[in-house]
């Protein structure tokens, strides 16, 4: 028993050694196979990949100094535009200073006029408009008083000269 049992151990260890030089031979093939695919993409990738990179870094290398250039360009107009925005509120304060100062100045002097004006106005009703209507009153007074004293002498006499008009 112990020779057919190391026959079996014998056979079934070369079957194993078989079985797995059969699977490294597959697994040669498997490998050469993809070993070809990605050779093939590594081409690809040389062919396709590469000149578009070495042509986005000599551009990159050509538009540097010109990227430079705007790049300082902008800073120096940013920097001189921060400065005419700084004059030009500054000088807006002053404006709006100076005009309010001198709307103060005008309503002032409005108000000063307009109480010189009342001022006046008071001085004139007291010393020119209050004695003529003084006079005026006295004046229509006695020619209504005289009226009334020639007017009932014509009325004895006869029709008076202001009745005749009222008819007309």
């Amino acid at each position: 028993m112990s020779n057919t049992l190391l026959a079996w151990f014998i056979g079934v260890t070369g079957f194993a050694v078989f079985l797995q030089a059969l699977i490294l031979v597959l697994m040669f093939f498997v490998m050469r196979k993809t070993s070809e695919k990605v050779e093939a993409l590594a081409e690809e990738v040389k062919n396709k990949v590469l000149p578009t990179a070495e042509l986005a870094h000599s551009m990159i290398t050509e538009l540097r100094p010109k990227i430079e250039t705007v790049m300082d360009n902008v800073s120096v107009s940013t920097t001189v535009l921060r400065t005419q925005l700084e004059r030009i509120d500054a000088t807006l304060t002053d404006i709006v200073d100076r005009t309010r100062l001198q709307v103060i100045r005008a309503d002032e002097f409005i108000t000063g006029t307009m109480d010189k004006l009342e001022e006046t106005r008071d001085v004139v009703q007291r010393t020119v408009v209050s004695p003529v209507r003084y006079l005026s009153g006295i004046a229509h007074g006695l020619s209504v008083g005289l009226e009334a004293f020639f007017g009932r002498r014509r009325d004895r006499n006869g029709v008076s000269v202001q009745q005749d008009e009222m008819f007309i």
